[in-house]
């Protein structure tokens, strides 16, 4: 992992995502999961919000995957790193993606840069014909 944390395996959760029942089961279970490790509205807010966006474009490009979620440490700082994975077709120009009003499907295009202007740390890894691990990581303040 980047950005220098430890991660903590024993309070890892992974979430199947194969319809739009199954994401708003996971963002539930993520919502109650980071309130519970004491982030406040505004922040599990914000991680919710950035993990629906990122979840919806596994239903809406591969069709299935899976969103984990984990608490993360940084110094004295604790925080939660959440990644939406699918081994669907990959983003060809990720670059292009990553830019306001860019859209393949018609939509707004500001899904991607607004996840990365939700969060303190945003990462994708795609290729096509590989798949996509969109990672974010948020700190609590």
């Amino acid at each position: 992992m980047k950005h220098g944390e430890a991660i903590n395996r024993h309070q890892a959760e992974r979430c199947a995502i194969q319809s739009e029942m199954d994401l708003n089961i996971a963002l539930s279970n993520l919502r109650s999961w980071a309130a519970a490790r004491g982030f406040d509205n505004s922040e599990t807010t914000r991680i919710v919000t950035a993990a629906s966006e990122i979840g919806r474009n596994i239903l809406k490009y591969a069709g299935r995957g899976h969103l984990e979620f984990q608490s993360a440490f940084r110094d004295a700082k604790q925080g939660i790193v959440v990644a939406a994975v699918d081994q669907g077709p990959g983003i060809p120009d990720l670059e292009a993606a990553m830019r306001d009003r860019y859209s393949t499907s018609g939509t707004l295009g500001l899904g991607l840069p607004g996840v990365k202007r939700l969060v303190d740390a945003f990462e994708v890894d795609s290729a096509p014909g590989k798949g996509t691990r969109a990672t974010f990581w948020l700190w609590r303040r």
